[in-house]
């Protein structure tokens, strides 16, 4: 297809910051060594950049110390690393009604361990009430594990608040920036937060396969490895190291992917993540203010900008909604995503489920331009 348009920046950002795919090409052109491993420059130099990409994670969330940033593969697998470990038996959790399956799917394995979970509700806007979160707070307790900004309507979930609350009842607090990482500024002091989930093929503009999590000393007391083997460290003992960041990262990290977000970061530091989310803010306004007149379809959650990140998902009232995103791929050329998006939770919270809906997540590369020929798409298919 000589055209497209990619409006599906909340699965993975296209395209990628500029010399990301450079700077992975020469890593594994002019030298893949091994760190913790390799006893010479090639692999000292690696080193370091791994060790550069741990500061910029820690300064860009907040962190007190860029040794307790741990790489995984992405969200999901930090998630799991903190519910299947610090979860036990006779414990409680609370979620919003806007949680993507790398919450909740955990979370019901864990159930047959004797764990439970109760969802805080939210509005059909996506809208959260601290409140009504500190009311369902239960003596068994022991964490609340909330998304910054969802991925199926855009809104954003106060994170300050919830971590006031967190710190006053003694919760371990943690946080999926899937969708707001890059986006919208977190700081995990000022929020109180104990366990922040990132991923660096969003909004940090990296490859996909790298991602991970931040840790709080707190936390990191009472947290075990999920996953155990070699590090490169302390070899002459069966047991994990407990130094950070060995404590977590077991087995051949993925140094490619670490290459390639540090050259996300370094774009995104000199650039601005303030003005690349303006940029996007833009495009969504132009887009919702054109397509809350279409009668044919409905928005999911809020439909202006404020409290939001630029993923919107519309609902077609006189179409299918596969179809009608077929049919914007096939005639124009725009990618989206149709579904319920891995987050059925968010989609009932929503009155969506079970028909899912379409979803367009701009990114800094989009044009106004291009929404103009999107929405002519939408008029005619909903019409």
């Amino acid at each position: 297809m000589d055209r497209t348009i990619y409006f599906d920046n909340g699965s993975t950002s296209w395209p990628k910051a500029p010399g990301v795919a450079k700077a992975m090409a020469e890593l594994l052109e002019n030298g893949a060594f091994n760190i913790n491993r390799g006893n010479y420059a090639g692999a000292y130099e690696i080193e370091g950049i791994v060790l550069d990409t741990r500061d910029k994670l820690s300064r860009l969330f907040g962190g007190k110390d860029s040794r307790a940033v741990i790489f995984t593969p992405g969200v999901t697998y930090s998630l799991n690393y903190f519910i299947k470990d610090m979860l036990k038996n006779g414990d409680h959790v609370l979620v919003t009604g806007l949680e993507h399956n790398a919450v909740m799917r955990p979370l019901e394995q864990m159930r047959g361990q004797g764990v439970s979970y109760d969802i805080v509700p939210v509005d059909e806007e996506g809208n959260l009430d601290p409140d009504v979160l500190e009311g369902m707070v239960k003596p068994e307790t022991r964490a609340v594990i909330v998304t910054h900004a969802s991925n199926v309507c855009g809104t954003v979930v106060p994170v300050q608040e919830i971590g006031e609350i967190c710190r006053k009842k003694n919760l371990y607090f943690a946080v999926d920036t899937a969708q707001s990482a890059g986006t919208i500024p977190v700081d995990m002091g000022e929020c109180g937060i104990d366990f922040l989930a990132f991923t660096g093929h969003k909004g940090l503009l990296g490859p996909q396969g790298i991602g991970g999590f931040l840790i709080s000393e707190r936390l990191n007391g009472q947290m075990q490895p999920l996953i155990a083997g070699g590090t490169g460290s302390q070899s002459d003992s069966l047991k994990m190291p407990e130094n950070l960041p060995d404590k977590y990262e077991s087995g051949t990290m993925n140094l490619p992917g670490i290459i390639g977000l540090h050259a996300a970061l370094e774009y995104l530091e000199k650039t601005g993540i303030d003005v690349i989310h303006k940029k996007k803010m833009a495009l969504a306004e132009h887009f919702l203010n054109q397509v809350k007149e279409i009668p044919g379809v409905r928005i999911a959650g809020r439909k202006d900008i404020k409290n939001r990140v630029a993923v919107v998902s519309l609902d077609f009232l006189t179409a299918d909604n596969a179809v009608a995103a077929f049919e914007l791929e096939q005639e124009y050329g725009i990618m989206t995503r149709v579904g319920l998006h891995c987050a059925p939770v968010a989609h009932k919270s929503l009155r969506t489920f079970p028909q899912g809906t379409v979803r367009f997540a701009f990114g800094a590369e989009n044009t106004m331009k291009e929404i103009d020929v999107c929405v002519e798409g939408i008029k005619r298919i909903a019409g």
